[in-house]
């Protein structure tokens, strides 16, 4: 039986996921800061999510439920740190830089605090895949969405040196960019979003990574080649270009 771990669960592509993994059979451990959401994914799937209503700032409750679902089901086969937020910021605004913060703190350290609890158990067993869903847009610096490319960037990152730390260990690291996904999140923005894939879509897609163990894929490929293209770009041909696209809009209020 496969035991997975998914932050972000309660929409998006973290209940993607979730129902991607629950309809093959799996135990999975969602949390997310919508406990009426995770009950009602429980509902669905009687006897095989654990839920845990909890945010992933919250060092204490996210190791309260680790030690719950271990006691319980055991170390987890597959842990994916997705919870994740995108906001519009300006650094002009000086009311911009309590967003920065949030969305740091829940894209760069929520993935730490989420994978914290885990490892150990993991590194013992010498088994197990750390998931890190991270962002195309961590590749380049996107206009409107400094905080959020800054975030991505920041888990790419992070995600590299943990796969270097654990290598030989037996626990794998996969770093997964997707490009863009219809979500919640993707339904705010009023700019074309090329190459724009379902939830379920994008999920089964990277299930396939995760199962393959690869270190470090996009979702869809075509917007890997994309990426690809626009890293190799020289400074003065990115600015020019993108300094004429549309930019993300400002977070409300």
């Amino acid at each position: 039986m496969l035991k997975v771990v998914i932050s972000g669960a309660s929409s998006g592509i973290g209940q993607a996921l979730a129902r991607h993994y629950l309809e093959r059979g799996a135990t999975v451990a969602a949390f997310a800061r919508r406990g009426e959401l995770l009950q009602a994914l429980a509902a669905e799937f009687p006897g095989k999510v654990h839920d845990y209503a909890l945010d992933v700032r919250d060092a204490p409750a996210i190791q309260a439920a680790a030690r719950d679902f271990m006691s319980h089901v055991g170390i987890p086969d597959i842990v994916i740190a997705n919870a994740g937020v995108s906001r519009g910021t300006l650094t002009e605004y000086v009311e911009d830089e309590d967003v920065f913060q949030d969305i740091m703190d829940i894209n760069v350290l929520g993935m730490v605090k989420t994978f914290q609890p885990f490892l150990t158990a993991m590194r013992q067993a010498r088994r197990g895949t750390l998931v890190g869903i991270a962002s195309v847009a961590g590749l380049r610096g996107l206009p409107g969405s400094g905080a959020y490319s800054a975030s991505k960037a920041a888990a790419i990152t992070y995600l590299e040196s943990l796969r270097v730390e654990l290598y030989g260990s037996g626990v794998r690291v996969v770093t997964i960019s997707p490009g863009y996904i219809k979500t919640p999140m993707t339904d705010i923005n009023t700019y074309p979003m090329p190459f724009i894939l379902e939830a379920h879509d994008a999920a089964r897609r990277m299930a396939r990574a995760i199962e393959r163990g690869t270190s470090f894929a996009i979702v869809p490929w075509r917007m890997g080649l994309a990426g690809w293209m626009l890293k190799r770009l020289p400074n003065w041909l990115y600015d020019l270009a993108f300094s004429k696209a549309p930019h993300k809009s400002r977070h409300p209020g």
